[in-house]
């Protein structure tokens, strides 16, 4: 096995399936996010969402797409031009793999693409013991979606980060207090109806735990460009110029609207240790959110 791919490995157990996929996945990753790199992708975009929480910053979930923004609004951008450099960078390491482009509607902001290999052959390909593949269907696939907002809220910031696995390279990500600001617009605007997205609510944990700010500017700029849940709402609208406490009052409310038992379950199977979720109500996200501070 190729020495850098090892080096990736050893940070993981792989003793069950679900320990391999998800080592897996985030390889491929990793490698993706290299290849693009090398590509000059971060020359007009920057690396966002939970993906890069976890590469970046050790968030303790798996995460499963790669979200990018680009640095301004460019709705003719397409994800093409760099498709060759992801095929060639993860065949470098064994993993082959196919792309297929999402043809974009005149009304989407985001560009899209679907990675995905066999599931099998990848696993044994980072030696991954017979007694752990022996019952994946041979046509399973992993899948990595791609998605850049071509059509981004401005007023973000960002920072050059250098990553070291496979090889030394450099990726923009927004800032970690921007980054908060792209969870905070989620928490507050993603239309899950029945369905509440645990994960958001697991990240909001992390970022009040680490001590992170919300950039007020940036989430201003997203809510300002869209935000379903408000927009639909009889009772509900953003001030023409937001405070602090405009947004706590806005999340209280939306706690009142969510079902955390359906929450938890979205995001069990992304954490090794469930019984973090043990706690969580309305009333523990209720106070937790008392203490969200703020930076403008």
């Amino acid at each position: 096995m190729n020495a850098a791919l090892q080096s990736m490995l050893n940070r993981y157990t792989t003793e069950t399936y679900e320990e391999s996929y998800d080592a897996l996945r985030e390889v491929l990753q990793e490698i993706i996010l290299n290849s693009l790199s090398k590509a000059g992708f971060f020359n007009e975009a920057t690396f966002y969402g939970g993906t890069a929480l976890r590469i970046l910053y050790n968030l303790p979930r798996f995460s499963e797409d790669l979200d990018f923004s680009l640095f301004e609004v460019n709705p003719d951008f397409q994800i093409a031009p760099y498709k060759q450099a992801i095929v060639d960078g993860l065949k470098s390491y064994g993993f082959e793999i196919d792309i297929q482009m999402k043809e974009k509607s005149q009304k989407s902001a985001i560009a899209s693409a679907f990675i995905k290999g066999n599931t099998l052959e990848h696993l044994l390909n980072i030696g991954i013991t017979d007694d752990i593949t022996s019952n994946i269907h041979r046509d399973q696939n992993v899948k990595i979606k791609l998605e850049v907002d071509t059509e981004p809220p401005l007023n973000f910031q960002t920072e050059s980060k250098t990553l070291l696995r496979p090889t030394p390279y450099r990726i923009n990500s927004m800032t970690k207090s921007c980054l908060f600001a792209g969870k905070m617009h989620a928490l507050l605007c993603r239309s899950w109806v029945s369905r509440p997205k645990g994960r958001d609510w697991y990240d909001l944990v992390w970022y009040l735990s680490q001590d992170i700010s919300v950039d007020l500017k940036h989430l201003e700029a997203r809510l300002k460009q869209s935000c379903k849940w408000i927009n639909e709402s009889e009772q509900l609208s953003l001030p023409e110029k937001l405070k602090d406490k405009d947004i706590v009052d806005l999340l209280q409310k939306r706690i009142e609207t969510v079902d955390f038992e359906k929450a938890k379950d979205n995001v069990r199977k992304f954490i090794k240790d469930k019984s973090e979720l043990d706690i969580w109500d309305k009333d523990f996200f209720k106070e937790i959110s008392n203490n969200i501070k703020f930076q403008s």
